[in-house]
């Protein structure tokens, strides 16, 4: 489950958080790791070793988690990132894990740029 963050962002929708530039600045930062991590560690294969029970129970734990800090006016970045990554973690289809990881992705980077936007 998605939530809508545009009550914490105020964000437009050109993906520039209300800065411009912001979205190719931290995108920037995340191929830089991500070069970083291909010369640490050169190519990677490894299993997925996402699904089973434990990780579908501990998907829904986080999104009623998620819910309720939603409906109490108490939701974090945390609450969705963390709603987000479990979900991937319970998700054994190829082409469904890939689009929760791209969920897990663009919350950072939301994140990210809400921490550019702070003074």
């Amino acid at each position: 489950m998605t939530h809508d963050t545009s009550a914490i962002t105020h964000d437009s929708h050109d993906g520039d958080a209300g800065v411009p530039g912001s979205l190719a600045r931290v995108l920037a930062d995340v191929t830089a790791e991500r070069a970083a991590q291909d010369a640490r560690f050169g190519m990677q294969q490894l299993p997925d070793g996402t699904g089973g029970a434990d990780a579908t129970a501990r998907a829904a734990a986080a999104c009623d988690e998620t819910d309720a800090a939603d409906r109490a006016g108490t939701l974090t970045w945390r609450h969705i990132l963390a709603e987000e990554v479990l979900e991937a973690f319970a998700e054994t289809d190829p082409d469904r894990l890939r689009a929760e990881l791209v969920q897990v992705a663009a919350v950072a980077v939301k994140w990210m740029q809400a921490l550019d936007r702070r003074p």
